[in-house]
């Protein structure tokens, strides 16, 4: 690890109740880069993953099986993930089908990740197809990733709200959750897709979805930064025993089909937070900036992470 008291990191100052370590799953070469104006080639994309393997993060997401014609960004994810299959990392994969599913299996994926929306609008707007559609598509992926010893994460878009449905229900959120875990996925990662919850709305949704029986140890938080409230919703799930949190290097991303969506929570920013509170992720803050400043040159954009900035300056 890095000297951090030559970064200037914060002195760690752990508070009750929280953890020792979490884990970080690194979003941005497939959620970060997936919304971006500039797209990246599959070279600058497998040097990226290298680049985050080597700063420590433990789970890459390293692509999206996706029509490259709806998301073009992710065109050559085979590819890309056949070249990093060497790699220590764990690299899951976004597989929308059974034949996206068949493709990522035929690349070599050993961990695979299938994602629902709370909302009929965002279902629509996403993929073309209703939440009922979906979940049947999803059903069938998990059941043959299942009889393949595949592992499975399930993502759930919108559940802190919707652009064109406005607030979304906490029992619509724990509905999608139970159908989720009834066709097998045992963990959820809630996303907070536009970037509009708040740390009593996140709360909530964890209280509800734990005291209806899920497990805290299956749920996961995807949050983005738009109104600049993604650190302190980390915050808030710590506090009610969050312990896997999804984050993209520099701040990258957004969502290409819900256009007020701005990027991920940086991992950057994150780790910062983390080290302050004196919980370890084993990954290297020093390296991820270095590949932050890479990321962003490449994609010829500013970061949008403070501490990426800071510590360039």
């Amino acid at each position: 690890m890095s000297d951090i008291r030559a970064l200037g990191l914060p002195t760690a100052s752990p508070l009750a109740g929280l953890p020792d370590t979490v884990e970080i799953w690194e979003m941005a070469p497939r959620d970060g880069l997936q919304a971006e104006a500039s797209i990246l080639g599959i070279d600058d994309r497998v040097e990226l993953i290298e680049r985050l393997a080597a700063a420590g993060c433990p789970v890459i997401e390293v692509g999206s099986f996706v029509r490259p014609d709806r998301v073009p960004a992710m065109a050559g994810s085979d590819e890309v993930l056949r070249r990093v299959s060497h790699l220590q990392a764990r690299t899951p994969v976004l597989v929308p089908n059974l034949r996206g599913y068949e493709l990522a299996r035929a690349a070599g994926a050993e961990e695979i990740a299938v994602f629902l929306s709370v909302t009929e609008s965002f279902s629509q707007s996403n993929l073309g197809a209703s939440r009922e559609a979906m979940e049947a598509a999803a059903a069938a992926v998990v059941a043959r990733a299942a009889a393949d010893g595949v592992r499975v994460r399930g993502y759930l878009s919108m559940v802190f709200g919707d652009p064109w449905e406005g607030a979304v229900n906490v029992r619509d959120v724990l509905g999608l959750a139970q159908r989720m875990r009834a066709f097998g996925v045992s963990e959820l990662s809630l996303g907070d897709t536009i970037g509009v919850a708040t740390p009593g709305q996140v709360t909530e949704v964890i209280r509800t979805l734990t005291g209806e029986g899920i497990p805290i140890t299956d749920l996961a938080l995807h949050m983005h930064d738009t109104y600049g409230q993604a650190l302190a919703n980390v915050a808030a799930g710590l506090a009610a025993g969050v312990r896997v949190f999804d984050a993209s290097a520099a701040g990258t991303g957004g969502c290409p089909f819900a256009k007020s969506a701005t990027g991920n929570l940086a991992t950057d920013d994150l780790l910062w937070m983390l080290a302050g509170l004196g919980i370890r992720t084993g990954i290297d803050l020093d390296a991820l900036t270095e590949t932050s400043a890479w990321l962003s040159a490449a994609l010829r954009k500013p970061p949008t992470s403070r501490v990426a900035m800071a510590l360039a300056r």
